[in-house]
């Protein structure tokens, strides 16, 4: 059974991204519906009565509805395994609790980057204002660990996994905005938007 995966009407959620970069790299078959946030579409009972947390990314299998970009990744992750799929997760035990590690921190961290530097500014070339003093801390900080990681332009453990993709978007807050940035990490996150599962999620709100 195909699934059917619910997502922002503007295609701007990176978690709900996320889900869909998920599930094209292991090559499963879904349908993606929209949730008007905006209109709040998400409260509504036929979204929030399946959803537990009316949230955006939910991934529909059936009766069984999973919210939580995390939860979904490591469910596809669980539920198709490698060598047969596509592997969402290092391999090693270390590095794979090493991604996981930059998953919960981009989306339980650096608040106000991801307030002053929104994903209008990612996906549709917002212009913002110049960082306050506050988020300034936070982009120093999401540098810092970046360019731990970062080794090279490409990927963070030898091979891709979805920390990739997380971790560009939020790297992405400042780049496309022209915040100050290290080179690396400017190739790093170029070298992952050209993921061919990436630019099938910008093809779906982006011109041309």
């Amino acid at each position: 059974m195909p699934f059917e995966l619910y997502v922002d009407s503007l295609y701007t959620s990176p978690y709900a991204l996320s889900a869909f970069v998920a599930l094209t790299e292991k090559g499963l078959p879904f349908t993606v519906k929209t949730v008007d946030l905006e209109g709040g579409e998400q409260r509504l009972p036929a979204y929030a009565g399946r959803a537990l947390t009316g949230r955006v990314p939910a991934l529909v299998e059936g009766d069984f509805v999973l919210t939580e970009s995390t939860a979904i990744t490591e469910y596809l992750e669980e539920t198709f395994p490698a060598p047969e799929y596509v592997r969402l997760y290092p391999q090693d035990r270390r590095q794979r609790a090493q991604a996981r590690q930059i998953q919960a921190w981009v989306r339980s961290d650096l608040v106000p980057v991801r307030v002053e530097r929104d994903t209008e500014t990612v996906f549709f070339g917002k212009a913002c204002s110049p960082l306050t003093e506050t988020a300034q801390q936070a982009a120093a900080k999401l540098v810092h660990v970046a360019e731990r990681f970062v080794q090279g332009p490409q990927h963070l453990f030898g091979d891709w996994s979805i920390a990739d993709t997380d971790l560009a978007i939020m790297l992405s807050r400042l780049v496309r905005n022209g915040d100050e940035v290290p080179q690396k990490l400017r190739d790093y996150v170029e070298f992952q938007w050209q993921r061919p599962s990436v630019q099938a999620w910008l093809a779906r709100h982006q011109p041309g």
